[in-house]
């Protein structure tokens, strides 16, 4: 048995079965994917995969069990790997966030400033996509991390801490009614709100599935005349005119949105958190454990470890 067998079976896997697409993530052959899967079970004795003809079509019982001990032998062969640079390049190295565009562009640039300060050889990537992507990149070990509202608390495999609570914002321009709104000081109602064409995320994010729901609730025509994946695009077409905004509070900043009136809305939908996950079971670099505790200052080493420990 060597490692390369047990990462085409963990491979092959991910890619729903498809041969090629495991030798593409694999940078091989697709003959030398097959070949490795066929040696192992011969070495095992058993059949890994359900075939159809050429096809895979699934994993065998006995399958399904040698999976989750590949999975656990490469977790730890990747822990060694951590170790290792840990022990000879304690400072050094890279650090992959898998983000939305909210966290890389509202949340993440005073944290990524102070990190870089203190760990200036530690280079910094972002890698930004809808929740389930995010997620999905931490299990495969794209990114070190995650940071999303949605998908990593239902993900199994990852272990999952609170970084902060927000609620959504309508934001409309000055000359719109439901600037009088703001200016008589009331809060927003879902009934005010419902006369206009709404501009708002992508069902991916920022808690869209609770803005759909508590319309449907109260009976009210939820009329989305426009769905984005992030809160600059939004502003981008209600400065336009097309419609009322409905975004994250952490995208709307009075001292930027100037030509925006803003209406908090947390009373209509509610709070939401947004989540930073790791993968579980893996081991954290040292400059890792300082990013968290700058991204939120109650998650302490021991609070990221004992998330980590648990089995989900």
């Amino acid at each position: 048995m060597n490692l390369q067998q047990f990462r085409c079976v963990r491979e092959t896997y991910r890619c729903n079965f498809n041969l090629t697409a495991a030798a593409r993530s694999l940078e091989t052959s697709q003959p030398a994917v097959s070949k490795s899967i066929i040696e192992l079970e011969h070495e095992l004795g058993v059949q890994i995969f359900q075939r159809h003809g050429k096809r895979l079509r699934g994993l065998t019982r006995h399958g399904e069990k040698v999976l989750r001990r590949i999975k656990r032998i490469l977790l730890e062969v990747e822990n060694l790997q951590k170790m290792r640079e840990e022990f000879t390049q304690n400072e050094t190295g890279s650090l992959i966030v898998a983000c939305t565009h909210a966290q890389a562009r509202y949340i993440l640039p005073t944290v990524i400033l102070a990190f870089r300060k203190k760990f200036p050889k530690v280079r910094v990537a972002l890698a930004e996509g809808n929740p389930p992507d995010l997620a999905t990149m931490v299990l495969h070990g794209k990114a070190d991390l995650a940071i999303a509202t949605e998908s990593l608390h239902t993900t199994p495999g990852l272990a999952v801490l609170p970084v902060y609570e927000w609620g959504h914002v309508v934001v409309v321009r000055p000359d719109h009614p439901l600037a009088e709104v703001a200016k008589a000081d009331k809060p927003l109602t879902l009934t005010q709100l419902a006369q206009y064409p709404l501009i708002t995320y992508d069902h991916a994010f920022s808690a869209r599935s609770e803005i759909d729901r508590v319309f449907e609730a109260h009976g009210l025509l939820l009329d989305v005349v426009l769905s984005a994946i992030d809160a600059d695009i939004i502003k981008t077409y209600v400065r336009m005119g097309l419609g009322v905004g409905l975004i994250a509070g952490m995208a709307y900043q009075p001292e930027e949105d100037t030509d925006f009136v803003g209406l908090p809305v947390s009373h209509l939908f509610g709070r939401h958190t947004t989540n930073l996950a790791l993968k579980s079971g893996s081991l954290v670099r040292d400059y890792v454990y300082e990013f968290i505790g700058m991204l939120a200052d109650n998650l302490s080493r021991e609070r990221v470890d004992a998330a980590l420990a648990q089995k989900r």
